[in-house]
């Protein structure tokens, strides 16, 4: 299992990060196989097709961070990374505390996207 230390030391793995990626988008790419073009996303050409990207899972014990390898075959989570505690309450407060598997919220995003910087220590 990666930490967000083992990410942000891999700039090859951070410029594969979809930002836009979503549970839902990744459904629709990777297992509902043609309707892409209906909702106009890309579409997966080939088995080598994947996508990196994180994931806010909040089913047992307040929201964490996910960070996920999806493919044809299916998805890997490769990280588990648990937010500040100000915006696991945002996050909380901003779904009313229901269980799912969610996009990043901007704040979590901006978070992250700092953590991540290759300046940070």
């Amino acid at each position: 299992m990666l930490t967000l230390e083992d990410i942000r030391g891999d700039q090859h793995l951070i410029n594969e990060i979809d930002w836009e990626m979503t549970p839902e988008k990744a459904v629709s790419l990777y297992l509902e196989w043609g309707n892409g073009w209906n909702h106009g996303v890309r579409m997966v050409r080939s088995a080598d097709d994947q996508s990196y990207y994180f994931v806010v899972y909040s089913w047992e014990n307040g929201p964490v961070l996910h960070f996920v390898r999806r493919d044809i075959n299916g998805a890997e989570e490769l990280a588990v990374i648990p937010l500040p505690e100000d915006l696991r309450d945002h996050f909380q407060q901003a779904w009313g505390g229901h269980k799912g598997v969610y996009g990043l919220t901007p704040e979590i995003e901006a978070w992250l996207r700092d953590e991540l910087s290759a300046t940070r220590h």
